[in-house]
């Protein structure tokens, strides 16, 4: 691979930088078609200060993967849009899963350094003052209405 490729976790990878010419020619399409899929929200690029559009790398990507599933499989725009919506929905549920597997695995960290210097390990964290003695005693109600 190049020194000059950028890659998915570079942040270049975002920038909507491309004018649609050059995102056509890098997607291999006409800029016509750029503006359809604009039209359909199938990629939707960034405005320039005067209104043009602005790709990403990612958009141009994005712009293989909707031809490759409309030429290649068959599959109409509209399906298409449907299957970009659901990547991108797996794709945020994945980056949430991801969080909160890191705070639980803090989590766990955390317990076992309480743990680990508590007075007497294995017991409970938050410690009681004192133990109680106080007796309760349960009697059920009577029902008024019998």
């Amino acid at each position: 691979m190049s020194d000059n490729v950028v890659g998915a976790d570079d942040p270049a990878y975002e920038a909507k930088v491309l004018m649609i010419s050059v995102a056509a020619r890098m997607a291999g399409m006409h800029p016509q078609t750029l503006r359809q899929y604009d039209r359909l929200g199938l990629v939707q690029p960034g405005r320039a200060a005067g209104g043009g559009r602005r790709y990403s790398v990612r958009d141009v990507v994005l712009l293989r993967e909707v031809q490759r599933l409309s030429q290649d499989d068959g599959i109409n725009l509209a399906g298409v849009k449907r299957i970009i919506g659901l990547e991108r929905l797996l794709e945020q549920a994945q980056l949430r899963v991801a969080r909160l597997e890191a705070e639980l695995d803090a989590a766990y960290r955390r317990i076992a350094e309480l743990e680990a210097v508590a007075r007497f390990p294995g017991s409970d964290l938050v410690p009681t003052s004192r133990t109680s003695t106080a007796l309760v005693v349960w009697r059920p109600r009577r029902n008024p209405e019998r």
